[in-house]
């Protein structure tokens, strides 16, 4: 991050230096930049599908060489980094289920050392649940950010379309 000092540091050189001094002091900043890590921390209920979002993400099939290893039982069972294939300061932190045996909702945060990402992907594979509600509102007390994103939509609409009264864009607007 740009700092309060490395701002006034710009508008010294661009107010004091020639421009093409200030310009390189400026492109100096932006490259410090891309050497900042970031850690994002994909999180939510075990099964909800978040190694498979960390592959997507990642532009990798869930059998494909260094993929996050995914299953049909709990499989992640430690914090697990993988860096992101183009943007090599960021690593996309794929963390075990919450709310199972191994990783109860009281004990999770401590488990998967929460404070250690700096923004947060919530998986939900159904309906947003109370465990949901916890890790949103830990992320906010923390003042950093997440998103929530919904998974197996498929499965949604597939049990939807039993229904006479089906119609997709009214189940995907519900969700």
């Amino acid at each position: 991050m740009i700092t309060q000092e490395d701002l006034e540091d710009i508008k010294e050189s661009i107010s004091t230096q020639d421009l093409p001094t200030a310009v390189n002091t400026i492109k100096g900043f932006l490259e410090k930049q891309d050497h900042v890590e970031l850690n994002v921390g994909v999180t939510g209920e075990s099964g909800s599908g978040k190694s498979t979002f960390v592959n997507a993400f990642r532009g990798l099939g869930d059998e494909e060489e260094g993929s996050a290893k995914t299953g049909p039982v709990e499989t992640t069972m430690e914090p697990e980094a993988y860096l992101h294939p183009k943007y090599k300061n960021v690593k996309v932190w794929d963390l075990p289920g919450i709310g199972t045996p191994n990783f109860k909702a009281d004990e999770y945060l401590k488990l998967v050392e929460f404070e250690r990402y700096d923004f947060f992907i919530i998986i939900a594979s159904d309906r947003f649940r109370e465990c949901h509600t916890q890790l949103a509102k830990e992320i906010m007390r923390m003042g950093k950010t997440f998103y929530f994103v919904r998974s197996k939509i498929d499965s949604s609409i597939d049990a939807e379309k039993r229904k006479k009264s089906f119609d997709q864009k009214r189940t995907l607007d519900t969700i």
